[in-house]
């Protein structure tokens, strides 16, 4: 399936329909094997300690699947995440930005599952893996 919406057009979406987190993210890529999210870590993104927290992480991976759903089949809003799984394997970077790469592994008519690794800047082995799995809206 080729890619409807490209990186402007993702990056258009998110400010135009979420933006009170869009200025967070930067979609850096996004072609037909998926899409590559940064989360831009700023100090609400961290917990005591300085590293990234789990919510931002999961947060992080929740759009990044979410993007790659739309990049196929063009902005459609109302596609919501009904199944979430996130397995944190090590600590993030303090303080550094992460970024997300997902990928469709099913794409039909109702559902689409999806899933993330997570590295953090500078670090070569992911932090997080996540599978979801997303309602589509008829039509």
């Amino acid at each position: 399936m080729d890619v409807k919406m490209d990186r402007e057009a993702l990056s258009a979406f998110l400010a135009r329909d979420f933006g009170q987190v869009a200025a967070d993210f930067a979609v850096e890529r996004v072609d037909a094997g998926g899409v590559t999210l940064r989360l831009r870590v700023a100090e609400r993104h961290l917990r005591p300690g300085g590293t990234v927290s789990g919510p931002a992480l999961f947060g992080l991976a929740d759009v990044a699947i979410y993007l790659a759903i739309l990049s196929r089949l063009g902005p459609v809003a109302l596609a919501v995440t009904t199944n979430a799984s996130i397995d944190f394997m090590r600590k993030p970077a303090a303080g550094r930005d992460v970024r997300a790469e997902a990928r469709l592994l099913k794409l039909g008519r109702v559902l689409a599952v999806g899933d993330a690794l997570l590295y953090s800047e500078g670090v070569a082995e992911p932090v997080a893996r996540a599978g979801m799995t997303y309602s589509l809206p008829p039509g």
